[in-house]
C-alpha cells in the first residue's frame, strides 16, 4: 500500500493533527488541470495536497483540500464505527493516554473509551479532522 487519502476542509489543522501523531510532512503541492480530472473523474480540479509519512517511513497519509470542485460530504459528519466503508486508520503508539491528551488539543474526541484487550493492547478510537476515526494501539508487555 502506498497511502490513504483523507479529504479535508482545513488542511493546516489536519497537518497539525497528524504531526501530533508523530507523522512527518513528506511534501506539499497543488494539482490542477485536465490530467487530474481524468484520474479522479471530476472536472476543473484544483487541490492542495500534503503527504504525511509515518516515522518508520512505511506508511503515508495524503491530506487533500479541494478548491474546485468543492468537497462534498458522502455520509453523516460523525458516522458511527459500524458505517459502511473505511472506518478508521490504526496507529501503534507508545502511550495511548499521552497521545489522546495531545490530540485533544487539536480537537480530537474519544469515540468510546480506552479499553484493554487481554494482556496484549490498550486501544481506543478518536475522531479527528473531518470526522475521520483514528485508532490508537499501545502494545503491553
Amino acid at each position: 500500500m502506498d497511502n490513504v487519502l483523507i479529504v479535508v476542509e482545513d488542511l493546516e489543522a489536519a497537518k497539525a493533527f497528524f504531526a501530533e501523531l508523530g507523522m512527518e510532512l513528506d511534501g506539499e503541492t497543488t494539482v490542477e488541470g485536465p490530467w487530474v480530472g481524468r484520474v479522479v473523474g471530476l472536472e476543473d480540479v484544483r487541490a492542495d495536497i500534503a503527504m504525511m509519512r509515518t516515522p518508520d517511513g512505511h506508511g503515508r497519509v495524503e491530506l487533500t483540500k479541494f478548491h474546485t470542485p468543492r468537497a462534498v460530504r458522502a455520509e453523516p459528519e460523525n458516522a458511527p464505527a459500524n458505517a459502511l466503508g473505511i472506518r478508521r486508520i490504526m496507529f501503534t503508539v507508545d502511550d495511548v493516554d499521552d497521545v489522546v491528551d495531545r490530540l485533544r488539543r487539536h480537537g480530537a474526541e474519544l469515540v468510546g473509551e480506552i479499553a484493554q484487550y487481554e494482556n496484549s493492547y490498550r486501544l481506543c478510537f478518536v475522531r479527528g479532522p473531518e470526522g475521520v476515526i483514528i485508532g490508537l494501539a499501545e502494545q503491553l508487555g
